[in-house]
């Protein structure tokens, strides 16, 4: 028996095409005031003083510094860049992991019960304490780098160091409150198996959860790695070192062949911290 198909048929309607038309309306009736109070008005980018200003600002970027002593001054400003990205979240890692561990929901003992014979005072202290943890945590992440670096700069000086101190501190909120969900949403069964066989908490999640989140620690870790670059170079217009350091100076002294010259090692240092990242990533996942 064959099966006639009618290709001219008219293909079914989408039976929620109003509820899609009235939600998005709706969307930009709620958005309207937000950019209105926001003062945006991309057309002001388009009028003929300011396509006059980028013209001009823009014609100062051609040819780009190339010469010998200036690149050697850029390389340094780069590796300075990396190192204050590897070493803020080295110590970021320091913190973050024992916080993780302290402050994640695992099906095992109070925090504390383990070191106090379980009784019910080291469970509420335990939990207390990571309350107070998680407040603190909170605190760290909610201040950006960048205030953090406004911060150091007054107390230890321009340089490095406060740009590396800006991320361990607020990259220490944002690594253990992900680990600690990363760790909550995971299978917790082979963890359960071996507290019932008596293992302490560390040992069940050591052996039990780790194994199975490993590649997504990793994957967020490296990610991090990528933004802490990205960060270093921003808290460098504060003076916390690095190539943003560097582009403050020629952007003050209206210097854009220097500008020029950062901003493509800048767009490079992202494009193989990213290459390197996927690398990482790909040989974790294996």
């Amino acid at each position: 028996m064959l099966n006639h198909v009618h290709l001219d048929a008219a293909p079914p309607r989408d039976p929620a095409w109003r509820a899609r038309i009235s939600l998005s309306l709706l969307g930009l009736i709620l958005l309207w005031p937000v950019f209105r109070y926001a003062e945006f008005k991309p057309w002001e980018l388009i009028d003929a003083q300011s396509a006059h200003a980028t013209a001009q600002f823009v014609a100062q970027f051609f040819p780009p510094e190339l010469s010998p002593e200036f690149l050697r001054l850029i390389l340094a400003a780069t590796w300075q860049t990396i190192a204050i990205a590897t070493a803020g979240l080295s110590l970021a890692l320091l913190g973050a992991i024992p916080a993780a561990y302290l402050i994640a929901h695992m099906p095992s003992p109070a925090r504390l019960g383990v070191l106090v014979g379980q009784l019910s005072a080291g469970q509420w202290l335990g939990r207390i304490l990571g309350l107070v943890l998680r407040w603190c945590l909170m605190i760290l992440r909610s201040v950006p780098e960048l205030v953090w670096a406004l911060l150091f700069v007054r107390i230890v000086g321009l340089g490095a160091t406060a740009g590396v101190l800006a991320i361990a501190l607020s990259y220490t909120g944002m690594l253990a409150k992900v680990y600690a969900e990363i760790i909550e949403s995971s299978d917790s069964s082979a963890g359960e198996s071996l507290l019932r066989q008596g293992c302490s908490r560390f040992t069940a999640l050591l052996y039990g959860t780790l194994p199975s989140i490993r590649a997504e620690l990793y994957s967020y870790t490296i990610y991090r790695w990528e933004c802490a670059i990205r960060g270093s170079v921003i808290m460098g217009f504060v003076g916390a070192g690095g190539l943003g350091q560097r582009m403050d100076e020629s952007l003050k002294m209206l210097n854009g062949a220097e500008v020029a010259t950062i901003l493509c090692v800048f767009v490079l240092l992202i494009a193989l911290a990213d290459g390197f990242s996927q690398l990482v990533r790909r040989h974790f996942s294996a």
